[in-house]
């Protein structure tokens, strides 16, 4: 009883929270003036193709640098709630036609994490995207072969140094007087290149780095490698 009470409440919050966004709903045609002020600036003074990455990296980098901040915290503490002795005895294995593909997948899969993130700034994806697709690429490894170690030395120094210099770059800006993490700090390039956008490419590699790093710490502790 005292469950299905507890349903209808939830159920009816929900619809409280929900309800407004359906009746005060308004079709527009055109942006509003904070958008159109984001799409022209991503380009006149970005030098970015992507307008999600500018608003990101840039208009909201310190937001930005909060989200890793929690990554980092969800990290820890998984790897300090799974944390555990590694059974010395498994000697499973996996299967030859999963090792044998990894043998060749697991290279292309980090340099296709790493095009997606050093190409944030002229086509979707970015260091969240690339982190993830480089962590897989780890995940594949751990697969394919379970007794495989990680060291846990090496993605802490990646995971540490990574989120030490997306803050170096931030602070640079405000010494400058143009902002946390303003991407002029270095030059803006030419509009559609691989070297434009200013920092926003050296910004979204740092945050590739520190996601595949954390991502992977996670998979190896929960793979049972201390």
């Amino acid at each position: 009883m005292i469950r299905k009470i507890f349903v209808i409440f939830a159920i009816a919050g929900l619809i409280m929270m929900l309800l407004p966004l359906v009746v005060n709903f308004e079709y527009k045609d055109s942006l509003n003036e904070l958008s159109s002020q984001y799409v022209r600036g991503s380009i006149d003074d970005l030098k970015s193709q992507n307008v999600v990455t500018s608003v990101i990296v840039s208009y909201r980098g310190l937001d930005t640098l909060g989200e890793v901040t929690v990554l980092f915290l969800a990290t820890a503490g998984v790897g300090f709630l799974l944390k555990h002795k590694k059974n010395k005895n498994s000697l499973r294995k996996a299967s030859e036609l999963l090792q044998t593909s990894s043998s060749f997948l697991v290279a292309l899969i980090i340099l296709f994490g790493i095009y997606i993130f050093v190409h944030g700034h002229l086509t979707p994806g970015g260091g969240f995207q690339g982190g993830v697709i480089i962590a897989s690429a780890f995940l594949l490894m751990i697969l394919s072969d379970i007794n495989l170690k990680f060291n846990h030395l090496i993605l802490h120094l990646v995971e540490s140094f990574s989120g030490a210099f997306y803050v170096v770059v931030g602070l640079i800006g405000l010494l400058l007087g143009i902002g946390f993490l303003n991407i002029n700090i270095v030059p803006l390039g030419n509009f559609g290149q691989l070297f434009s956008a200013g920092a926003i490419p050296i910004v979204y590699s740092l945050i590739g780095l520190k996601v595949g790093a954390e991502l992977t710490a996670i998979l190896n502790t929960m793979g049972g490698e201390q």
